[in-house]
């Protein structure tokens, strides 16, 4: 079920993102979104660690928990990198379709490099900054804070007694 969900989440997620309408052209505007999905990424990151502090089953709640955490980190960089192409044409080395955004967000988040897309401008570049260390954080400290979560939750859970006693 856990699997099924991650599934479904990210799905989800990702049809939102090729579905709703991004139609702010300013770099202003773009700004805006991505400081207003951050801001949502950690309230939905915090609300899962309380979950998994609280969870029967914490392991498989992290589980969840990087399942919904790390597309919307991911689909929201893309977005913000497809608004800033609209806005400025001359911030990426070609105009950007979602799909281009998106190819963009993950080559900079596996670190596999560039060779086709590549931001050009100074907002293009610092917003790719923004992205490369917050994705090391989503992986270095995010990923301490889902296990220190997880073994929060078990010694909970073996501090309950059983059911039925």
């Amino acid at each position: 079920m856990v699997l099924l969900r991650a599934v479904i989440v990210t799905a989800g997620l990702v049809a939102a993102y090729y579905l709703l309408p991004l139609g702010d052209n300013s770099t202003v505007g773009a700004s805006l979104f991505l400081v207003g999905g951050l801001l949502a990424v950690l309230l939905v990151f915090v609300w899962e660690v309380r979950v998994i502090t609280r969870s029967p089953y914490p392991r498989l709640k992290a589980v969840e928990a990087l399942a919904a955490t790390l597309p919307l980190f991911l689909l929201l960089f893309s977005s913000a990198y497809f608004l800033l192409g609209r806005s400025d044409p001359s911030a990426f080395t070609e105009p950007l379709t979602r799909t281009d955004a998106l190819y963009f967000t993950l080559t900079t988040f596996t670190t596999v490099g560039y060779g086709d897309i590549t931001a050009r401008s100074e907002t293009g570049r610092v917003l790719t900054m923004l992205q490369m260390t917050g994705g090391l954080l989503l992986v270095g400290v995010a990923a301490r804070i889902l296990t220190s979560a997880v073994q929060a939750g078990l010694q909970q859970r073996n501090r309950e007694p059983p059911e039925g006693h």
